[in-house]
């Protein structure tokens, strides 16, 4: 019962593996762009508290955290390594 069980696994686990390796390429060319327009936000953030608008500066500043390395790629990155492990689980499954 328990070689059944691998065999069905391992589909699975090769379609995570391959999941967890693009997700994890796209997740790095993404960090590039994410840092580029999180850098481009601020410039905007601190032009426009300049100019004399806090409003607008406060909310360009919101959207460069949260595009920032800290923000939403720190959350991918999270999900990535959620999905790599799952993989790796299902890898020690079939491999015992």
């Amino acid at each position: 019962m328990r070689f059944i069980l691998k065999i069905i696994a391992m589909p699975f686990a090769l379609t995570l593996i391959i999941m967890a390796a693009v997700t994890n390429f796209l997740l790095s060319l993404s960090t590039i762009l994410f840092d580029t327009a999180s850098m481009l936000v601020f410039i905007g953030a601190v032009i426009l508290f300049i100019t004399g608008e806090p409003v607008g500066g406060i909310a360009f500043l919101v959207v460069a955290v949260l595009v920032s390395p800290y923000g939403l790629p720190a959350l991918a990155a999270r999900l990535v390594g959620m999905l790599t492990n799952a993989g790796g689980v299902l890898r020690g499954f079939i491999a015992s």
